[in-house]
């Protein structure tokens, strides 16, 4: 078996920097026919199945396996929607289906065969994410439950907890309310996962705080998480994203609100949700639109710096060709523009009028330093060259943290300038960023910092690090990290 180890330190050269990009966008162009796609579904789903640092594809039930940037081949059908996480610690990303509600083990990155679930109660899912909410070492599962709206249903949520890579058992269920996206993160770096839930129907989005034992408490009020606005409950909330997005070391949060305008009153349009950080007990301030223009129905966020500027920008989709009033919609890439201000750079970027979709996430799918991006089935490349980036892939131990370091939030410290990732399985709906987590870093061209926030609130440094690189970083039997050595 390659093992991830064999992803050590891939250095790429830039051959200048950032200062002209404002001026010439970068651009995206179409390849999945030239790549041999054929692509469907709601959502997608990067990552590496078979440990040979590319980032492979599983999109409408299909598995795709990434021939080094220059193909995908197929490897898997009928598998339904899927995320992905290593539960059992084997060094291989297995993948679970969201849609069908199955599991798969991962067979040494060539086949992928059902795993025992325990008995579950009727549920239909349009999210799930993974995390080691009980900090054992293994990653489990929250899974949204959505309803049946012309009976009246609302499905539970579900708390699968991995009992050591052998089993899951049902934790908990929950009916309260109808769940659309799930997504899992650390934002107050106390070592263990937290869960937003995206809720629909003008019900309140739920924070999930974790007590690291895998005990959760709701504090979407507490600490102003709700995503809404004055005479409403909560918001007709999609999906959300994680990401720090003012580039001050705390994940905040972005969330995707349908926004009706009708006789019942504007609805609570999606909105940014400034993390305040420790000396505010890790509160959120509602930043509102912060430049994200109506539209009825924006549906699944994404967020990646799509142009290396330092900056994390957002790409939001939308489910309604033409919304109410015969007003038209389409989906939007934010360019984040610093402080909580966004603007439309959607056509500038070749990404105009595309279809309706729930479908959104971002890879460097041809290693090459910039972000691409599927969506609406089709996989689109970043033009971007010459500019300053980094990526982290950080791998568990497996004893007392996850193999796929989920949970993980990683800072790249230039100077004054700080960036932060977060290692997350499950964003906006059912959808899945690449785990190797990446950075531009604008026209910083001198040695940087990573800073890892692992398990239990361990932390460690690694000074003097150069860009235009991928950097792997193992955790060690003892449960410290280091950079992998060059094979």
């Amino acid at each position: 078996m390659r093992h991830y180890l064999l992803l050590s330190i891939l250095l790429l050269t830039a051959t200048s920097d950032l200062a002209a990009q404002d001026s010439a966008p970068p651009g995206f162009t179409d390849q999945t026919t030239s790549l041999g796609l054929e692509l469907g579904g709601s959502a997608a789903c990067w990552a590496d199945l078979n440990n040979d640092g590319w980032p492979d594809l599983c999109c409408g039930g299909t598995v795709w396996k990434n021939e080094e940037g220059q193909k995908f081949s197929r490897l898997a059908n009928g598998l339904g929607e899927l995320i992905a996480a290593d539960f059992d610690n084997d060094g291989f990303v297995d993948l679970f289906s969201w849609s069908n509600l199955k599991l798969y083990k991962n067979i040494g990155g060539k086949e992928f065969i059902p795993f025992d679930l325990p008995e579950l109660p009727d549920t239909v899912s349009l999210g799930a994410c993974w995390g080691d909410f009980n900090r054992d070492g293994y990653v489990d599962l929250y899974v949204g439950g959505y309803e049946d709206w012309g009976n009246g249903i609302t499905y539970p949520d579900l708390f699968l907890m991995n009992e050591k890579g052998t089993a899951f058992r049902l934790a908990r269920e929950d009916t309260q309310y109808r769940a659309r996206g799930v997504t899992a993160c650390d934002y107050d770096l106390d070592g263990d996962p937290d869960i937003y839930v995206s809720n629909y129907r003008l019900q309140p989005n739920l924070l999930w705080v974790n007590d690291g034992l895998g005990n959760f408490e709701n504090k979407a009020p507490v600490v102003n998480a709700i995503a809404t606005s004055d005479k409403f409950g909560g918001g007709h909330s999609i999906g959300a994203a994680w990401g720090d997005f003012n580039n001050d070391g705390l994940m905040d949060l972005f969330a995707g609100n349908f926004a009706h305008r009708d006789s019942r009153g504007n609805q609570p349009q999606s909105r940014f949700l400034k993390n305040l950080g420790p000396e505010k007990e890790y509160t959120f301030e509602d930043r509102g639109t912060s430049g994200v223009f109506y539209q009825e129905s924006y549906a699944s966020p994404s967020a990646g710096d799509f142009d290396n500027d330092g900056n994390l920008d957002l790409f939001f989709t939308t489910v309604y060709g033409t919304a109410s009033f015969g007003k038209k919609n389409n989906a939007v890439l934010y360019k984040n523009q610093t402080n909580f201000q966004f603007s439309d750079v959607t056509v500038d970027n070749n990404l105009g009028n595309l279809p309706p979709t729930y479908q959104a996430a971002w890879a460097d799918y041809d290693r090459d330093g910039d972000l691409d991006l599927i969506t609406a089935n089709k996989l689109y490349q970043n033009q971007l060259k010459n500019s300053h980036w980094l990526k982290v892939f950080v791998h568990g131990n497996g004893t007392d943290f996850n193999r796929s370091a989920i949970g993980t939030v990683v800072k790249v410290i230039a100077g004054e300038h700080i960036f932060t990732r977060s290692v997350e399985a499950g964003t906006g709906q059912g959808n899945q960023n690449e785990m190797t987590l990446h950075f531009g870093l604008g026209n910083v061209d001198t040695p940087v910092s990573i800073k890892i926030h692992g398990p239990n609130q361990k932390s460690q440094t690694f000074p003097t690090i150069d860009s235009n690189r991928l950097i792997t970083i193992q955790q060690l039997e003892n449960g410290t990290f280091e950079i992998a050595k060059d094979n």
